[in-house]
């Protein structure tokens, strides 16, 4: 499956906007442009929310990163399981090639997982007002990522594609990539994944619509067990008019594949 770099689609009209979220912005007071419309407007919603009124509860997995193993092994027991599994592998793990391997993993572990140190709703914060009229979605799509099996601990690979209905306000693009490796770079299941990353974008950011299709190859699938190198696995979430609406479906997934592929 041929990676590409990630591809953002808009709609045509962007004139001036409404500003309606009530929360204190982060640059100085919108100021006037020589053709009349006003500068781009940036906030920071206050989030992490609490249960008011005001600010629905958001779910578990959007509000924070994971709370941490309690207790949590010493980076020289970590050391000394990968010792473990190198002689169980039967290999020896004082010999040259493999000293310093330990060491190694988890560093790589650091990594992988960065993913269960970071906050969803702390990438999804700041988001943009001037839209203007703009009542298209926006696609994201083509974003690379690589996450691993939560049953095999054994990577998968393959991209993911998003779209959304903004209301009011839109968040930047390259926030939603990182969304998806805060996700990505923990033990997953496709499914799971594709859910959260759906969740999140409805809770935090509101939208009228939303889709996320990710495509994917299992190395747990390839190299090991059927053996089927080269199969994908497709996972879709439809939420609001993506849902109700077949049309948008039918131009989400249309876009999505491309006249190019």
């Amino acid at each position: 499956m041929g990676m590409r770099r990630p591809v953002a689609a808009h709609g045509p009209n962007l004139p001036k906007a409404r500003m309606t979220d009530a929360a204190a912005p982060v640059t100085p007071p919108a100021s006037g442009r020589s053709n009349g419309e006003t500068a781009m407007d940036a906030v920071v919603r206050p989030w992490p929310k609490s249960s008011s009124a005001e600010q629905p509860a958001l779910s578990d997995h959007v509000r924070a990163a994971p709370a941490p193993v309690v207790p949590k092994p010493s980076r020289e027991q970590a050391l000394a399981a990968v010792r473990t599994l190198i002689a169980y592998a039967g290999d020896d793990p004082d010999r040259e090639g493999l000293r310093d391997t330990p060491k190694r993993v988890i560093d790589a572990y650091e990594e992988l997982y960065s993913g269960y140190r970071e906050c969803p709703a702390d990438v999804l914060e700041r988001t943009f007002g001037e839209i203007g009229s703009y009542d298209d979605f926006v696609l994201v799509r083509d974003i690379a990522f690589n996450s691993h099996c939560e049953h095999h601990m054994m990577p998968f690979t393959g991209k993911a594609h998003i779209a959304y209905k903004p209301v009011d306000r839109v968040v930047g693009l390259s926030k939603l990539a990182r969304l998806v490796d805060v996700y990505a770079r923990r033990l997953q299941t496709q499914e799971h994944m594709t859910s959260q990353i759906a969740t999140a974008i409805e809770e935090i950011l509101k939208p009228s619509g939303i889709a996320v299709m990710v495509e994917a190859e299992h190395m747990c699938m390839s190299l090991r067990g059927v053996e089927k190198p080269g199969s994908s696995t497709i996972t879709t979430q439809f939420i609001g008019s993506f849902r109700d609406n077949p049309d948008d479906q039918v131009r989400f997934i249309a876009m999505v594949r491309g006249s190019d592929r």
